[in-house]
């Protein structure tokens, strides 16, 4: 090699970035390619009352839609997770079910091996092998990892933070998520977990939230979840937006919903949005934020149905569509997957990249979550290359304290995985705690992400 050659491969390895950016075409996968569906017309993929009717319930229903695609291994793998692991029920819409494997053609052990490699399959519809096998849970893991239930001021409303609260409508979702935070409450019970339920009907549930909001004008902020808000129907979901925007005091609506993603038909039905329009116009009017905040966790969910559903929630007047994934090892744990989700939302459907929460500390999660390093890690690498109001920002939701970004930690001990964390203000539940501003906090790393030495010490504890 000669000294110019020598040089000219020096630049070129300098001129190489850890990330390249490359602008990609949302495509919708052609669902056709599934033998259970290759008869299924366009009219019907984009009706979102044939999405519904069409989720996938459980494994027999799987293998009737894809036959010999899948190899008996993994049905009996997923069989084995639903008997002794999984903490959410089975729901997958059709929409959520064509994003994965999308690419793996018909050849069964390569269809096998693609759909198990697959990043969204890995959350939707986990199998026991994902799982740890020597720490699958964390000995500090519970069902309400957050507490949210604790700060319940009446049934379904959290009030966590001083001028925000939480307003569960409903314990259902169009689709079920393996890593779910609320799976204490959402979705059916399964082998392992025997779910609460709420009580109120959902009129006075509304009643009650309506009048502690009245009540209590320290709040401004309502983020109305549930469960999913794409399962309420729309005319009690409109009554209720309207009566928060008659308190005065309420100036922020969040709607939350990953139906936007897992079934964006339903966002772009012509009820829907016409009503959506009427609540816009009148947050428009009253000086009122009206946001919908959704859930992707991967660039193969992005596809142009989705951006269809988030435009259309623009053109009516919805101030902004805001995404909040969940960080998850195997899925978007890695520079390249975040800013690939990232420059989709942003650059292809009009979703602003808003946060990555690490994974809640839920039981049999273990294998979803990262470390806090990791995590500081990942929020260095996926700086700058985004514009500055799109770099989502990762955070840590501390037990009893709140969304911290993940260098705000104020201790750390590496060695056990144990970080320490201090907030600047009173949950709901300690209004009359002395310490509750000078205690420190702890949150948990994944223990297999430890060293040995870490790991050892945890084994004693256990």
């Amino acid at each position: 090699m000669t000294a110019a050659t020598t040089v000219t491969a020096a630049i070129q390895a300098t001129d190489e970035q850890p990330y390249s950016y490359t602008r990609r075409e949302l495509v919708e996968p052609d669902w056709r390619r599934f033998p259970g569906w290759r008869d299924v017309t366009d009219a019907q993929w984009r009706d979102a009352q044939w999405q519904r009717v069409h989720c996938l319930r459980n494994i027999k229903q799987l293998r009737a839609l894809l036959g010999d695609l899948l190899e008996e291994r993994f049905y009996d793998d997923l069989a084995a997770d639903q008997e002794h692991l999984a903490t959410m029920s089975m729901l997958l819409p059709p929409q959520m079910l064509n994003t994965m494997a999308p690419d793996a053609g018909d050849d069964p052990v390569k269809f096998t091996e693609a759909f198990y490699a697959d990043p969204i399959r890995r959350y939707m519809l986990p199998v026991r092998s994902d799982r740890d096998p020597r720490w699958p849970n964390h000995p500090y893991s519970s069902r309400d990892s957050l507490h949210e239930a604790e700060m319940w001021v009446v049934e379904g409303l959290t009030h966590r933070y001083p001028t925000k609260v939480l307003a569960e409508l409903l314990s259902t979702c169009p689709q079920y998520c393996g890593h779910c935070t609320r799976m204490d409450l959402v979705g059916n019970s399964t082998a392992q977990v025997d779910k609460h339920k709420l009580t109120l009907k959902p009129v006075d549930r509304q009643d009650e939230m309506i009048a502690y909001l009245k009540k209590t004008p320290g709040v401004r902020d309502v983020v109305v979840s549930g469960g999913d808000v794409a399962n309420v129907p729309w005319h009690q979901l409109e009554s209720f937006l309207m009566r928060l925007m008659d308190i005065d005091t309420v100036r922020d609506i969040r709607l939350a919903t990953k139906a936007l993603a897992g079934l964006p038909q339903h966002w772009i039905q012509p009820k829907v949005v016409e009503g959506l329009e009427r609540v816009a116009r009148t947050a428009h009017r009253r000086g009122v934020n009206l946001a919908i905040h959704t859930h992707v966790n991967h660039a193969q969910s992005v596809t142009p149905l989705v951006a269809e559903a988030a435009r259309t929630a623009l053109e009516v007047g919805v101030r902004d569509v805001r995404n909040q994934g969940v960080l998850m090892r195997g899925v978007n744990a890695t520079p390249s997957d975040l800013l690939d989700l990232c420059f989709a939302l942003q650059g292809e459907a009009n979703i602003l990249p808003y946060y990555f929460y690490m994974c809640d500390m839920i039981p049999n999660a273990e294998h979803w979550r990262v470390a806090v390093w990791e995590a500081q890690e990942l929020q260095h690498a996926i700086m700058g290359y985004l514009p500055g109001y799109a770099t989502p920002r990762i955070v840590c939701d501390v037990p009893y304290v709140g969304k911290r970004w993940v260098h705000q930690v104020h201790e750390y001990d590496r060695e056990r995985g144990i970080s320490y964390w201090t907030k600047n203000y009173r949950t709901g539940i300690e209004h009359h705690d002395p310490d509750a501003l000078t205690r420190k906090y702890p949150y948990y790393d994944p223990i297999g992400t430890l060293p040995d030495a870490g790991q050892e010490w945890w084994s004693r504890q256990s």
